[in-house]
């Protein structure tokens, strides 16, 4: 048995991790693969802003930014940071590397990249006592372990995610938060925005939500580099770390344009190739704003003058 955050590391990063090996789409769709709409919204934060490049960590194959890159062609400086190499179809206008550059001169974005970060997983014992959560990386099968002793995690703890109950669990944001911290340090100007489902305080999960997926459905936990493994975001306590506002995706979408209201019904008779392409544009913008669904992620910006 080892803690569940040296496990996950292993499982997605590792060498033979699942993200070594796999592309996002082909497991789960994000707000990028649902519609251009959310790039065309980036694209106007980033106008609205006077800012002129676009850094995309957790980049994937790169699907907003070339995106990006159809839409305004040679407005931006556009540059993807992922582990896996360079896409060998990538646009050679589009910058790449495994980690975020420093000196970032614009808007950097991390779109359901923090909730795949790892991170330890805690329980209350029957005596009252926190234990770390150990599980063995072949067949996801748990244990308590040792009692949690670190001051940092216990201070982020108490005032974050306390859990008072035996069998409450939480999962400690602090290794995340150090990540986006240092990549929001390295904004010189502009903007960083991480985009993830998450909780605040008044709605922790008792159990924690650790979840796994393949093929776009959930399956077991089990952190055996075969699938996706992900923990819903402290978002609270991640803005609080670098400084950052909370918004819900569909507010901040309608804000840049967004809106999934139907095209009137007499454009049907009098065009009806330009209500269908209304229609269609006005469900993806209804799905990217929706309650429930991808309406509900939270946006963590923070502005760097």
């Amino acid at each position: 048995m080892i803690s569940w955050r040296v496990a996950w590391q292993e499982g997605l990063y590792g060498p033979g991790g699942f993200y070594r090996r796999e592309h996002p789409v082909d497991h789960f769709r994000t707000s990028v693969h649902a519609s251009d709409a959310f790039a065309a919204a980036v694209l106007t934060y980033v106008r609205r802003a006077g800012l002129r490049a676009v850094v995309d960590a957790g980049a994937g194959r790169g699907e907003l930014l070339r995106t990006l890159d159809a839409a305004a062609p040679g407005e931006l400086d556009l540059h993807g940071v992922d582990l896996r190499p360079r896409p060998d179809d990538l646009p050679p206008t589009i910058g790449w590397s495994p980690e975020v550059p420093d000196g970032v001169d614009g808007l950097l974005i991390a779109n359901e990249l923090l909730d795949n970060l790892p991170c330890d997983v805690v329980e209350r014992d029957e005596d009252g006592a926190l234990r770390v959560v150990m599980v063995d990386p072949a067949t996801g099968e748990e244990e308590l372990g040792p009692l949690v002793r670190d001051p940092d995690t216990l201070a982020w703890l108490d005032r974050w995610w306390p859990c008072p109950d035996p069998g409450e669990r939480a999962e400690v944001g602090l290794s995340r938060e150090a990540w986006w911290r240092d990549a929001v340090g390295r904004v010189v100007r502009g903007a960083a925005i991480a985009i993830d489902y998450g909780h605040r305080a008044d709605d922790r999960p008792p159990f924690g939500s650790l979840r796994a997926y393949r093929s776009g459905a959930e399956v077991d936990v089990v952190p055996d580099g075969t699938r996706d493994v992900t923990a819903h975001v402290a978002v609270d306590a991640l803005a609080d770390a670098v400084g950052g506002t909370l918004r819900r995706q569909r507010d901040v979408l309608r804000d840049l344009g967004v809106v999934g209201a139907r095209p009137p019904l007499t454009l049907a008779s009098t065009d009806p190739h330009a209500y269908l392409a209304a229609l269609a544009a006005a469900s993806e913008a209804a799905e990217l704003t929706a309650a429930g669904g991808l309406g509900d992620f939270w946006w963590i910006v923070t502005e760097v003058p």
